[in-house]
């Protein structure tokens, strides 16, 4: 930034994107200009500028920028009161007219908005300065849907490098996402093959969600609901006793290898008299009807939601239960013929590891093996924002 830069924004009026101060201490204040700045709620898709130093009734006043203070501004960009972090700049430069110095901080509008300070949306209209009303909320979130159609396609800016599993990922999923002779040419760093696979975002230096998902050693400080959650109950009820309980956790990765091998082997067949001259053997439940809407609920379910995916077994029936309920176009009259994915980054993570074999058929996949079974037909339920299957026990078994 020259000097006629820092000039035109001290002369200028534009109260929407500049706030001149110089008080260095009224920290809510700043705050909130930053947290307003982030949300550009004017939608100019400029930047906004904090000028500490300049007193509009004071001309001759100067400010003397110190290390201590330039620290004290940049620690607003990571100290968390403002969420989601705000991505902005400080620097010191010397007031165009000399004799003393501007600490400049200049804040970009935020890709992720509504942005909020102590719980609360600051906006500017022209000179208005307050808090976002509901209509005004709705515009930021859907300005933030139209940046990033998907949460997993978000960046998470809590995230970084050090916090995946990168092992995992040149070893288990690179090779088989990326064909052999495309790796051996590639030149290109980590975060760059990362992003290809729209696991980071190169814009935003972060991890995306879905990358924080499918590679992070411990997702669930930032995904407290990303977990499975089973429980086997002695009888037909909640108030029943429990025969077994076990927590599925981590990145996806190790959560879909923890629960495949506590699939196999789970359901047990056994012959049963289908006529007086012959027997078939039928499960209790069919393994492959259980693991496709098992993996049904991990990929379509709702990340946001600090719920678990709930997987009961009762007596007569299993239920399972994931936060999210019918997703875009996808609605009760037309469900399953019609499927939105709510993941789609996590939906192609799923089906590079193999456990996801073709995409919008594991509901007809669990059908057919609930027929070829002879048992009865899956039940499925939206209730509230949650997404309900039930699936009856062989009548034989």
């Amino acid at each position: 930034m020259t000097a006629d830069d820092l000039r035109s924004l001290i002369q200028s009026e534009e109260a929407d994107r500049i706030e001149k101060t110089r008080s260095t201490t009224d920290t809510d204040k700043f705050r909130e200009a930053i947290c307003s700045f982030s949300n550009d709620m004017a939608g100019r898709k400029l930047p906004g500028y904090l000028l500490i130093g300049v007193d509009e009734k004071d001309a001759s006043f100067r400010l003397q920028a110190t290390d201590e203070l330039l620290k004290q501004f940049t620690a607003y960009r990571d100290d968390g009161q403002v969420m989601p972090l705000p991505v902005m700049n400080v620097q010191s430069l010397p007031h165009p007219e000399g004799g003393g110095d501007v600490i400049v901080i200049e804040v970009l509008p935020h890709s992720m908005p509504p942005v909020r300070y102590k719980g609360r949306i600051c906006i500017r209209v022209g000179p208005r300065k307050g808090h976002a009303t509901e209509a005004e909320e709705r515009i930021l979130i859907e300005r933030r849907t139209s940046n990033f159609p998907t949460f997993d396609a978000t960046p998470c800016p809590e995230g970084d490098l050090d916090r995946l599993d990168l092992e995992t990922f040149r070893q288990t999923y690179r090779p088989q996402a990326v064909a052999a002779e495309v790796i051996a040419e590639n030149h290109r760093d980590l975060p760059e093959q990362l992003a290809a696979l729209r696991f980071y975002n190169l814009k935003r230096e972060c991890p995306t969600n879905a990358g924080m998902l499918v590679f992070a050693f411990d997702p669930l400080d930032l995904f407290p609901g990303a977990k499975i959650q089973f429980v086997q109950f002695d009888g037909p009820g909640l108030e029943d006793d429990v025969l077994a309980e076990k927590t599925f956790t981590g990145n996806l990765i190790t959560l879909l290898s923890e629960l495949d091998s506590f699939l196999k082997g789970r359901f047990t067949s056994r012959p049963v008299v289908v006529s007086e001259l012959r027997e078939e053997a039928v499960f209790d439940y069919p393994p492959e009807a259980v693991r496709e809407l098992l993996m049904n609920a991990v990929l379509h379910r709702d990340y946001q939601s600090t719920s678990p995916i709930r997987f009961y077994q009762f007596r007569d029936r299993i239920e399972i239960q994931n936060p999210g309920g019918l997703y875009g176009d996808a609605a009760p009259e037309n469900f399953p013929r019609v499927n939105a994915y709510r993941n789609p980054i996590v939906a192609e993570a799923m089906h590079v590891l193999g456990y996801v074999n073709r995409f919008g058929r594991g509901i007809a996949r669990a059908r057919k093996a609930m027929k070829e079974n002879g048992s009865e037909e899956p039940i499925f339920d939206y209730p509230g924002n949650q997404f309900l299957v039930v699936i009856p026990k062989h009548p034989l078994r």
